[in-house]
């Protein structure tokens, strides 16, 4: 069973059919054919607009899990022969501090949704029993429903037509600026607090949770490398879905740089 077909979903996504397909026409005197394309980015934009707070948050906790950084490692040290004396030592540090070692993963978990109706609305053939039009939407040569792999696996070819190594390089560049985003990202995330200083490790969200507190440095350089896995995900679904991923990672990186001056200069002030 299409999952997509149950009652509520179906009529979720038919609404965000309506919503994309009337914004696509409001762009299209401005972009021309890829209208759709910029609808997509649009959306992306309005939900982290929308998201704005959360963002915030998340980048406050960052710089709480920066914070604690030397008291989580003296922790570690000090019990590095009990995990379970670690765990808990860790767990009463964060709420000592009022604090959630997964304050950081909100965003995500809020965009899931949102992600998952994207991907749905370039699969399905059709959308409340009539044709889904954004299948005929294109973003150069490439139609917003193909994948980067299905492009590989039909030799440039995608339903509907010959795509070529055209098409493929606009993929390409979709996911090389999703790789290159990733990459400042993780640099971004992994950069000490004082400018002048290279970069030094942060502890992640995983490294407090139970079963974890006492993961090697190992394991944590080899987390730093999960936005990475972004650009895999994107070489799977739809291109409409590629572009949301590159919009919001974006977003996301832009966002941490901004926040992160605007709350040093607040701790400056204070």
């Amino acid at each position: 069973m299409d999952f997509f077909s149950f009652g509520p979903i179906a009529a979720v996504l038919g609404a965000a059919y309506s919503f994309l397909t009337a914004l696509s026409a409001m762009l299209t005197p401005l972009f021309g054919t890829a209208a759709a394309a910029a609808s997509i980015v649009a959306l992306t934009l309005l939900v982290r607009a929308a998201l704005i707070p959360v963002g915030v948050s998340q980048v406050r906790a960052e710089n709480t899990r920066r914070r604690l950084a030397p008291r989580l490692a003296e922790l570690q040290r000090r019990h590095r022969g009990n995990p379970e004396r670690l765990q808990r030592e860790t767990m009463a540090l964060y709420r000592q501090e009022n604090a959630s070692p997964f304050a950081g993963c909100l965003p995500l978990v809020l965009q899931a949704p949102v992600l998952s109706i994207v991907y749905a609305l370039f699969l399905h053939p059709q959308i409340n029993g009539s044709a889904n039009a954004l299948l005929a939407q294109h973003l150069g040569p490439v139609p917003l429903g193909a994948s980067f792999i299905h492009l590989l696996g039909t030799a440039g070819g995608a339903a509907g037509g010959t795509v070529g190594p055209v098409g493929l390089i606009v993929v390409g560049a979709v996911l090389a600026l999703i790789a290159g985003v990733a990459a400042a990202s993780r640099r971004l995330l992994a950069s000490a607090a004082t400018p002048g200083l290279s970069p030094a490790p942060v502890p992640s969200p995983a490294a407090a949770t139970p079963g974890s507190a006492s993961a090697p440095a190992g394991l944590a350089r080899v987390l730093s490398f999960l936005p990475f896995l972004t650009v895999v995900f994107a070489a799977f679904v739809p291109v409409a879905a590629a572009l949301y991923l590159l919009t919001t990672t974006s977003w996301t990186l832009a966002e941490r740089l901004v926040v992160r001056r605007v709350l040093a200069r607040g701790g400056a002030r204070g």
